[in-house]
Order: structure tokens, then sequence, then C-alpha cells
């Protein structure tokens, strides 16, 4: 705004001199022009000269960017400036991103709502005072909504797409590659346990299911917190993983959803709500929310990638967001519910090779990246930062695991093998009761004495 002040006044000032007659006209249009030079920047110069963006890009570069960014960012009907300071966009759900990919482009977009499953058994019982918990939100919900027969997108920046290790890579995880397995890991894990451990920084507290299961589905409560991030390029998440395929070669099909911090792919250290598919093991194909085409949104009240509100805090109320994925028996894709029973869209079957069949695992817990930036392990936290055993109002949980058979009902899960790959620097501890069916308490700070 001084900027724009100064500028102002400079071209009052020069359009006061052009009435003085002592002065050439030539010259007059001369000094004219260069005082309204800065009105007339050419993009990439605009964009040096914003607030979030400290370095040059080139011309090349930024047509590349622009590009990338035309296909994610679909004209609106209406676009909402959210407190965060997110811009909301309702974009027409036939002109969506996902209707872009190849293997989609004869697919009609499922109008008629899945058979939600059912559940089979006793639900767990309400829970006491001293465990209390309330559903969180989004943010944006409290300035605008996007009409009906439109979905909200969460707009992508080029900033966004700078603080990417590349075009490519923006909107994608690392491909986790499969390490030798030391003693140390080998200790950790059992015969049949996910190789999640991961090459190039990936730490997990986790717990799952075996492989003698045929899985459908998978459904948590987990509750939200805003753990730390010491490096920009770390994030901290909790999810649920729907699996199928191998762990040690490129055919791992993953579906996954949860929270997220992530300041590298959103600019700031929010918890957001969060999608991811691959179906060749994080190397090529897929990504998170809507940042490139395959996931099919259907519902207008919930922006992917948006930040939640509000979120837990230690020693008080907790705000927790309830999950469910599981395969449309009739026509083969992947829904996901948000809350309750809100319905947000799908994976199509198309996008996958193992996946169009059934699940072989469902994990659920945290995962964390450390980059060891100044040669110790990172104080990324996971969850809300302190480890499992601190419990309920303090350390993060999941409750109410549970699965989806072939029959499209939901059983409650009987027991989980647990893994924390470094459990001096993040944990994990599971249980059951009345209240919670079976649960756990994860997560931890990241370097302490013990972890290092």
């Amino acid at each position: 705004m001084v900027m724009e002040f100064v500028r102002k006044k400079s071209i009052v000032r020069a359009a006061e001199l052009f009435s003085t007659p002592c002065l050439p006209p030539l010259l007059l249009l001369l000094l004219l022009f260069l005082l309204c030079f800065p009105c007339n920047l050419t993009a990439a110069e605009s964009l040096n000269s914003s607030a979030g963006l400290r370095k040059k890009v080139s011309a090349l570069r930024l047509a590349r960017i622009q590009k990338r960014l035309n296909t994610i960012n679909k004209p609106a009907v209406r676009s909402i400036q959210s407190p965060d300071g997110d811009t909301i966009d309702c974009v027409h759900g036939h002109r969506q991103p996902a209707l872009d990919h190849p293997l989609l482009k004869n697919h009609i977009i499922q109008r008629v709502a899945p058979k939600k499953p059912s559940f089979s058994g006793r639900r767990p019982a309400i829970a006491g005072n001293s465990t209390a918990s309330r559903r969180a939100w989004q943010s944006w919900h409290h300035v605008g909504s996007c009409p009906k027969g439109t979905i909200p997108i969460r707009r992508s920046s080029v900033d966004d797409v700078l603080r990417a290790k590349s075009l490519f890579h923006y909107g994608k995880k690392q491909n986790r590659r499969r390490p030798p397995i030391t003693a140390v890991t080998a200790a950790t894990r059992t015969a049949n346990a996910p190789d999640i451990v991961s090459g190039n920084g990936h730490e997990h507290a986790i717990a799952y299911t075996g492989t003698e299961q045929e899985l459908y589905g998978a459904k948590a409560t987990i509750n939200v917190w805003d753990p730390s991030i010491q490096v920009g390029n770390e994030f901290s998440l909790s999810q649920i993983w729907v699996l199928s395929g191998s762990f040690d070669g490129s055919d791992l099909n993953s579906i996954e959803a949860g929270w997220q911090v992530s300041p590298e792919l959103y600019g700031d250290s929010r918890p957001r709500l969060f999608t991811y598919w691959t179906s060749d093991a994080y190397q090529v194909t897929g990504c998170y929310n809507l940042l490139c085409s395959g996931f099919v949104q259907t519902n207008n009240k919930i922006s992917i990638g948006a930040s939640i509100s509000p979120i837990s805090s230690y020693d008080a109320t907790q705000f927790d967001i309830t999950i469910l994925i599981w395969k449309d028996p009739k026509v083969g894709n992947w829904w996901m519910s948000f809350g309750d029973s809100m319905l947000v869209g799908y994976w199509p079957a198309e996008l996958f090779t193992h996946l169009t069949d059934r699940a072989t695992m469902v994990e659920w817990g945290g995962e964390v990246v450390n980059t060891r930036s100044d040669g110790r392990h990172t104080s990324t936290q996971m969850g809300s930062g302190r480890f499992a055993g601190d419990g309920f109002a303090r350390a993060s949980y999941f409750r109410d695991l549970e699965v989806v058979d072939a029959d499209n009902s939901l059983s409650p899960v009987e027991s989980v093998t647990t893994l924390a790959e470094n459990p001096d620097c993040y944990d994990i501890k599971s249980s059951s009761n009345a209240d919670w069916g079976t649960y756990f308490y994860y997560g931890g700070p990241g370097s302490n004495s013990k972890c290092v």
C-alpha cells in the first residue's frame, strides 16, 4: 500500500509538471512513462514483488507453473476468502480436475450415493465426561458456502509450487524405497509387518491389521492438533492407509486420508484435511488432494486441503474428525466420508490395479519426515508432540477402529499390531474399552535426550 501511494503521488506530480510550459512535451512524456513503469510490470516481476516470494522467477519457469496451475485452478462460480488466508473456489462438478485423467476420459460421475457399510456388532457406549470430545470442522465455513452443483477447491498459487522441490514434485510424496533392514528395524517388526520404513527419512507410529483378512475399507476417529514443524520441507500427518500390492516393488496401491501439517505444501502450519492416492508406490501416479486428476469430489461443503478448526488443546477440549474409506460393492469405486455421514467423493476403480479387487492391509497412525537438517534428529512433532503414555487430552489418539468386510459390513477391530520405528522419538500404545472400542495413543516430540 505504501508503494502504491508513492506511485500515485508521483503520477500526480508528473501531471503538474506536464502543465508547466518550461519543459519540452517529449521530455514530459518520457517522465510520465518512467513514473508509470511499475504499472506495467510483467507477471514474473509482479510475482517477485509479492510478500511470499523472495526469489526471481524466469519467464519460462513461470509459464510452466501457470500452465500447471490452469489445470488445477478451474474457473469458479464463486470464490470465498477464508479467515486463514485461503481462497476457496466453487467449481462446477463436471469441470473438476479429476476428469482430466486419461483413464477417466469417458467417466460418468457417480450420482447415486453408494450404500454405506452397516455396522455389525455392538457400538461403543457413549463416552463419559472424562473422555468428551467435539467435532472439528473447516475454517472457511465461517464466511461462505458453495452452491449446489459445485465443489469447493482450495486455490493453488505460484508460491505453493515454488516451495516444492520441482514442478513434477508439487503435490506428491517422495518415492519410498526400501532401505537395508538393520538390527534395530528388524527388532521392531514382525514377520508380516508392513515395510513402511523409508530411505528418505519418513518415520511412523502405526497400528495395522494382518493380511489374513479380506478388507474393503476402514474407519477411525482422530483428534486434531497442530504439531510443530522444524523445517519447511518436513511434515507431520495422521491418517488411514488402505493398501494392496507389494511394499518392496513398484505396484503398491494406496488410498490415504487424514489431517496433516505441511508448510511446504500449504505455506503455513495449520492442520488440514487431506487425501492421497497412488497406484505405483508413489513413483509417478497420484497426489495430495485435488492437485492432480483422479479423486472425484461430489460434496459442496468439504474442501480437501482446507484447514481444520477448532483443534485440540493440552489438558482441555479435544476436537476430532471421523474418516471412513470403503469400496462400493456395486460400482467398485472407493468412497470417502467425513464426519458421521457426509460423503466427500471417491477414487474411481479405473485408477488402480490391486485395489480394483480389495485391500490386503489397513494402517492407522502418524508419519513425519526427518531430514536431519542440523545433523540431529528433527524436532518435528508427531500428533500432539507428546508420547503415548501421556494419555487423554495430552497425547494424540485414534479411536473406534473399524474395518469393512466383503458383505459391506463395518465391524470393530478386535486387535491390532503396533509399530514404531524409533520409539525414543515417537511411540504408540494400543488398548480397548467399552467407550472407544479398539484405540491407541501415539506421537512424540522428535528430538530429545534419547532421540538424537
